[in-house]
């Protein structure tokens, strides 16, 4: 049973979301402000955090910091705002999804629960060998190699790398910064041609469709999305 820690000073918010978790079997904590928030996820070790960034008492930025100084635990973000320098600043901070209010129940639950998967071990023994596998291709981390349909693919260097990061951070959406600085280096941050070019590279060689990508997600003004 996972435990589920929300974040928000909209009572009438709260108890929607706490109903239809705990429907759902989840077991949830909630908190109306930032510094209940941290007290309450350092005592009560939640599997997933919802956390809307307009608290009363500081910005949820800085608890997604204060968060991120001491565990991993997914943080999804539910906010109303919607500027793409807003949700930017709170992935950079930590946060590994964000949804927009207003927001549909379902979506918010879809999400939850992959957040929740993403946080499970996926390799009990602790080693680095990674294999992932889509209804396309398959990509060895360890081997660092692409195969499909029976051969492998041939990525540059760049390509690889900007595909490792997408697919170590699999479901979760990574930031045009991040994704720039793990790529080309810390002083990059804005050049946002240059991921449409080689997102454009890699779609090609890998997606059924690249008109139509299934796997390489586009989250407009965000960054990208790998879906396996």
């Amino acid at each position: 049973m996972h435990r589920v820690l929300v974040v928000d000073d909209e009572p009438q918010i709260v108890r929607a979301l706490v109903i239809n978790l705990r429907a759902r079997k989840y077991v949830v904590d909630s908190a109306p402000d930032g510094a209940t928030a941290l007290r309450l996820a350092a005592e009560r070790r939640p599997d997933v955090v919802i956390l809307d960034l307009g608290l009363p008492d500081m910005d949820g930025v800085d608890v997604i910091r204060g968060i991120r100084g001491w565990t991993r635990v997914p943080v999804l973000v539910l906010s109303a705002r919607q500027t793409s320098d807003e949700k930017v600043e709170a992935l950079d901070a930590g946060a590994d999804d964000y949804v927009t209010k207003p927001f549909g129940m379902d979506e918010l639950l879809a999400r939850l629960r992959a957040a929740v998967r993403r946080a499970e071990p996926a390799n009990p023994a602790g080693g680095g060998a990674v294999v992932v596998e889509t209804g396309t291709f398959t990509v060895d981390l360890a081997a660092k190699k692409v195969h499909r349909d029976g051969g492998d693919v041939r990525l540059t260097p760049t390509e690889w790398h900007l595909l490792e990061v997408l697919v170590r951070n699999a479901g979760r959406l990574v930031s045009q910064r991040q994704l720039l600085q793990e790529v080309w280096g810390p002083s990059y941050g804005t050049e946002s041609n240059y991921l449409r070019v080689y997102m454009a590279q890699l779609r090609r060689k890998l997606e059924a469709d690249p008109s139509r990508p299934r796997h390489f997600v586009t989250e407009p003004g965000m960054g990208y999305r790998f879906e396996a």
